[in-house]
C-alpha cells in the first residue's frame, strides 16, 4: 500500500481512509486474546471521535507518553521506550509526514524493520476499544495518539492485536533499528557488567531487560518489581557516593506506574548521601514507572539485559 497515493486519493473524494486490508474487525484483534463475549463488544473509534483537538505528538515524543493497556505487548512497548531516548532511529520508524492537522484522512504509516530492509505499514487510525476504555496502549495525555498508532501498525505487521500478547523484547528493538542485539544473562553476567552498561548507555544504545516468570500472570512482587515481565533500562551512571563511586541503573516500566521500592528508588535514604547537584540532575520522584537501583539489585532482580545498535 502507498501511504502518499491512498492519501491523496481519500483527500480527493473526502473520504476517510478504511483499510480492508486490517480491517476495524474481531479478525484483526485475534480469536483468543479475549473471551468471545467481550471480542463481539468491541467498538473501533478514529482519534477524531474520541477527542476534540488529537495530536500525532504533542510536546516531543517521550516514553512518559506510554502506559501499557490490556495486552500483553510490554516486550514491544519497552522496545518502543528505549527508540523514544534515540532520535537518530525513531525518525526511520515514525515519518514526519502525517498528523491530524492538514491533509489528515483518517491513514498513517509507520515502519519497521523486517528481512533485511525497511517496511512501511500503512493503518487506518480506527482504534479497538472495550466499555470505552482503549484495548491497547493509552496515551497518558489524552489527545497524544502517536503510541497507539504505532502498535496498531506493529499489530498489522504481526498479523493481530493477540500476536503482540507475548513475544521477545530482542526482536522488538531489531524492528525499530535494523540493528544489531547481544543479551547478556544476568545469572550469569560478564565481570565487566557495569563498564558494559555505562559504556552503551554512552554510545546511544536502545537497552531492554527482563525478569523471569510467566508473563501471562504479572506477579508483582512486595518490593515492586513484576515477574515475567519487559522493561527499558533508560540509563547507567557512575556517581560519587559517600566516600568512594556508585554505579546505578534507571529503568522504566511500561506500564507507567510500579516502581522498584528498594535501594536507590525514588524515596530512598541512598539519595540523602547524594550531592544535591546529581540528584537534582538524576532523581524524578513521580510514579511514572521510573527508578533508579544499584547494579547489585540489578543482576538480582532481573534475568536477561537486551543491548542494541545499528552496529556491533
Amino acid at each position: 500500500q502507498d501511504f502518499k497515493d491512498l492519501r491523496a486519493l481519500c483527500l480527493s473524494q473526502g473520504l476517510l481512509f478504511e483499510d480492508a486490508t486490517f480491517p476495524a474487525h474481531i479478525s484483526s484483534i485475534g480469536p483468543s486474546l479475549l473471551p468471545e463475549e467481550k471480542l463481539w463488544q468491541i467498538q473501533w473509534k478514529r482519534p477524531t471521535e474520541l477527542q476534540t483537538s488529537p495530536h500525532l505528538i504533542m510536546d516531543g515524543v517521550s516514553r512518559f507518553d506510554i502506559m501499557q493497556g490490556e495486552i500483553g505487548d510490554c516486550w514491544m512497548l519497552a522496545a518502543l521506550g528505549s527508540l523514544t531516548l534515540r532520535k537518530q532511529f525513531l525518525e526511520n520508524v515514525l515519518p514526519k509526514d502525517q498528523g491530524f492537522q492538514d491533509g489528515y484522512a483518517g491513514i498513517f504509516h509507520f515502519r519497521f524493520w523486517q528481512y533485511g530492509e525497511w517496511v512501511d505499514v500503512v493503518i487506518d487510525d480506527r482504534l479497538p476499544l472495550l466499555n470505552g476504555r482503549y484495548l491497547s496502549v493509552h496515551p497518558r495525555t489524552s489527545n497524544e495518539f502517536w503510541p497507539s498508532l504505532l502498535e496498531k501498525a506493529y499489530a498489522k505487521l504481526q498479523g493481530s492485536y493477540q500476536n503482540l500478547n507475548g513475544g521477545y523484547l530482542s526482536d522488538a528493538l531489531v524492528d525499530f533499528t535494523g540493528g544489531v542485539q547481544v543479551q547478556y544473562s544476568l545469572k550469569d553476567p560478564p565481570p565487566d557488567l557495569e563498564e558494559i552498561l555505562k559504556a552503551a548507555d554512552k554510545s546511544r544504545c536502545l537497552m531492554g531487560c527482563s525478569t523471569s516468570g510467566q508473563a501471562k500472570r504479572n506477579v508483582e512482587l512486595r518490593n515492586g518489581i513484576v515477574q515475567g515481565h519487559a522493561y527499558t533500562v533508560t540509563g547507567a551512571v557512575k556517581i560519587p557516593y559517600k566516600n568512594g563511586w556508585k554505579h546505578i541503573i534507571r529503568i522504566w516500566n511500561p506500564w507507567g506506574h510500579g516502581e522498584w521500592k528498594g535501594p536507590w528508588s525514588d524515596d530512598s535514604p541512598q539519595w540523602d548521601h547524594v550531592e544535591p547537584e546529581y540528584r537534582e540532575a538524576l532523581l524524578r520522584n513521580k510514579d511514572d514507572g521510573e527508578f533508579w537501583m544499584s547494579c547489585e539489585n540489578f543482576q538480582e532482580q532481573f534475568s536477561w539485559l537486551y543491548i542494541c545498535n545499528n552496529t556491533p
